[in-house]
């Protein structure tokens, strides 16, 4: 009796080995499909995240919460200068500074200015208000004049700068003016409000009104002499012979008399 329940116990035991082998053989339980099952992969990223830089500070943006640039704003973007500023603060180490004017600023401009430039006069003026260096505050002090700007060097756009204690002057062509504020700033890039328009000489000066020519001053002229006093070429023979007429008369007349005492 114990022998047949040991022979039972082992076939049991075969049984159960034989289903645990049929079992991980099965195609739904191989190891290859389980990790499939839970390894979860990364979205990939899309065309719009791809093309965004990270971390580039988008100039109109920040003039745009500021308010008041609307003008500049719509300078910077016609001409492009808005591209190429991202592009520069994306690949410069030495940041960008800039000079942005106001709707007011451009309203003392006479009416039609701007409108009146060419393409290539606008993209100009726009970058004579950008400068190829982070400038602080306290950099003003010590910069030597004059800055370049986007426009270029040299003498044809010279921009000065004098820092004072408590104001920064800017000189450049047919424009002095002062920094009224700053509007934005992160050690890479510094925009700082203007109250006039930085007017370049090459573009500007030649737009002046011409002015209005000079009359020639008239001779003086000669003494005028009354007519009655101007002696005529006849005059000598006129007077001569009024003189004549005058010595003839007086004769007369005294003849007149002399006859008339003799009749009596």
């Amino acid at each position: 009796m114990k022998q047949q329940h040991s022979l039972s116990s082992f076939s049991f035991f075969l049984l159960l080995l034989h289903c645990a082998n049929t079992f991980a053989q099965s195609p739904a339980a191989t190891p290859a499909q389980a990790p499939a099952a839970v390894v979860a992969q990364p979205p990939a990223a899309t065309p719009t995240q791809a093309a965004q830089p990270h971390g580039i500070t988008n100039v109109t943006k920040i003039l745009e919460k500021a308010g008041h640039f609307t003008i500049f704003i719509r300078l910077l973007r016609s001409t492009q200068e808005e591209n190429r500023l991202l592009s520069a603060l994306n690949d410069s180490s030495s940041g960008i500074t800039i000079f942005a004017p106001t709707d007011s600023a451009f309203s003392e401009l006479k009416s039609g200015t701007v409108n009146t430039l060419s393409d290539g006069d606008k993209a100009e003026l726009v970058k004579f208000h950008l400068v190829p260096n982070f400038l602080s505050t306290s950099q003003f002090q010590t910069v030597s004049n004059p800055i370049g700007t986007w426009a270029g060097t040299g003498s044809r756009v010279p921009l000065n700068v004098t820092s004072y204690p408590n104001s920064v002057n800017i000189t450049i062509g047919l424009t002095n003016t002062s920094l009224s504020g700053t509007v934005y700033t992160d050690n890479q890039l510094a925009i700082y409000k203007i109250e006039k328009v930085l007017l370049p000489k090459d573009i500007f000066a030649s737009k002046a009104p011409a002015p209005a020519p000079v009359a020639p001053e008239p001779e003086k002229p000669t003494k005028a002499v009354p007519a009655a006093t101007v002696e005529s070429p006849v005059s000598p023979v006129d007077i001569s012979s009024a003189l004549m007429f005058a010595h003839n008369n007086v004769v007369g007349s005294v003849g007149i008399v002399a006859a008339a005492m003799f009749a009596l």
